[in-house]
């Protein structure tokens, strides 16, 4: 049964760009256009959708998995026997019990996966009574979250790190998403957390960083998650799933990347994943510049495990050859590089009109379309400069001029964003933060391309 029950609530995205009287909705991600007919025009009202039938559910679902719409769930009710909790841990026996403590009443599984002190992992389980399964062989976060997920009865589980904080309201919450009997996965967006001493200390400057850029933050739009969207992936430091749904759960063996490929092997298989910012979880941010520094470096390597095993969905960036073109005459910002950004865009928007639906606005939606992808464009050859590809980069500057004036533009335009999509950090600490956040990140892709002779995780997708 995976149609949406009676009752069933949709409301269209605040983000969507509608034409022709509302009769053309443009948006969701990857950017689609949708022309309703009168009768989906009627059933819609103002913007809202209640299955009552089986026209309402395929309107309410194409809606959904279009990213063109979000569920309404205020009225779900998420019973706490339907959820068990699976917190991994490897000592970090304080984290753990302000952990559990944000847990109750929920049932808890404490995995422990092989720790140097046991018998203090123990006895934090015992006082917030949960449940402890200990390991004698250290598996890493991936294969304790399976040996936890075996011991799950309830029809839903929540994995939760053990430096997560998040309560028992938040992931029910998360649960009512499994209303939609297609979702098999649902995260939170978790926001990084500096804790102060004892002394009362002022955060450092990458604890501050962190607190508003963690690589964990997928900021405040939520949605459909794929491979190739806004949002393509899901953290494992804080998710809720469908028990029956994820079978064996992570890959075991994987100690990193093993959230991404558990999402893209959801989406492969046809489930839906979720990503829904409104509800927040809290992770400790690392406690000195190394240990921020070193887990960039880690998730770098992931890159080409999963490269080798999803192919293409890793690509650090997805470009038509003319919008390329385009990015990259802007990151030059030479007299030229308006004229022919602009011969590039219009020609984009003239290939894109004819598959809109026909419409009297569908040559200024197309113009528009072709504007936001210039924008998206030279946002990921930004990217591409300073976190990718940097060491290319780095060694091209000091021979070539049109490679420093593209740098030069991406740093700029990499912190104008920054600034506007996460405010709370002064420029400066911005500036030098997000540039060792590239090369920690660009130099670990790096290694795991290097170590595995796999270089597709540094391949831009080309679209034709």
């Amino acid at each position: 049964m995976t149609s949406l029950a009676d009752g069933f609530r949709v409301r269209l995205r605040d983000d969507l760009v509608r034409a022709d009287g509302g009769r053309l909705l443009v948006g969701g991600s990857p950017v689609r256009a949708v022309r309703l007919g009168d009768r989906a025009r009627a059933l819609l009202d103002n913007g809202e959708l209640t299955v009552a039938d089986a026209a309402t559910a395929g309107l309410a679902r194409r809606l959904l998995d279009g990213n063109l719409a979000e569920p309404v769930l205020d009225d779900i009710e998420v019973p706490l026997a339907d959820l068990t909790v699976v917190v991994p841990v490897r000592d970090r026996a304080n984290q753990l019990s302000r952990c559990l403590a944000a847990l109750v009443p929920l049932r808890v599984i404490v995995v422990d996966d092989a720790s140097e002190q046991p018998h203090a992992v123990a006895e934090v389980a015992r006082r917030h009574g949960a449940r402890l399964l200990p390991l004698t062989t250290n598996l890493g976060p991936a294969g304790a979250r399976n040996a936890g997920l075996r011991l799950v009865r309830t029809p839903l589980v929540a994995f939760v790190d053990s430096d997560v904080t998040v309560d028992a309201a938040a992931l029910r919450d998360l649960g009512r998403h499994c209303a939609d009997p297609r979702v098999a996965l649902v995260g939170p967006r978790v926001v990084g957390l500096a804790r102060s001493a004892p002394t009362g200390r002022r955060a450092r400057w990458f604890e501050r960083y962190d607190a508003v850029a963690s690589s964990l933050d997928l900021g405040r739009t939520g949605g459909r998650v794929l491979p190739g969207a806004a949002i393509g992936w899901l953290p494992s430091a804080c998710l809720v799933g469908r028990t029956e749904l994820l079978g064996e759960g992570f890959e075991h063996a994987w100690r990193v990347a093993e959230d991404v490929d558990l999402v893209w092997r959801l989406t492969d298989a046809g489930h839906v994943v979720r990503y829904d910012p409104t509800v927040e979880a809290h992770h400790d941010v690392r406690g000195s510049v190394r240990a921020w520094l070193g887990r960039k470096f880690v998730y770098g390597t992931g890159g080409a495990d999963l490269a080798a095993r999803h192919g293409d969905k890793v690509a650090p960036a997805v470009l038509s050859p003319t919008m390329a073109l385009a990015a990259a005459v802007v990151l030059q910002r030479r007299w030229w590089s308006l004229p022919v950004a602009s011969l590039a865009t219009w020609r984009t928007a003239r290939r894109l009109s004819p598959g809109l639906p026909a419409t009297t606005d569908r040559p200024a939606v197309a113009r528009g379309l072709a504007v936001r992808g210039l924008g998206w464009a030279v946002r990921q050859e930004s990217g591409l400069l300073l976190r990718h590809w940097w060491p290319f980069a780095a060694l091209a500057a000091p021979v070539s001029g049109p490679v420093r004036r593209a740098l030069a533009t991406a740093v700029l335009v990499d912190l104008a964003v920054f600034l506007h999509e996460r405010p709370g950090v002064d420029p400066l600490t911005a500036v030098a933060a997000r540039r060792l956040d590239d090369l920690a990140y660009g130099s670990g892709l790096w290694w795991g391309a290097l170590r595995r002779r796999c270089f597709r995780c540094l391949a831009v997708r080309w679209l034709r």
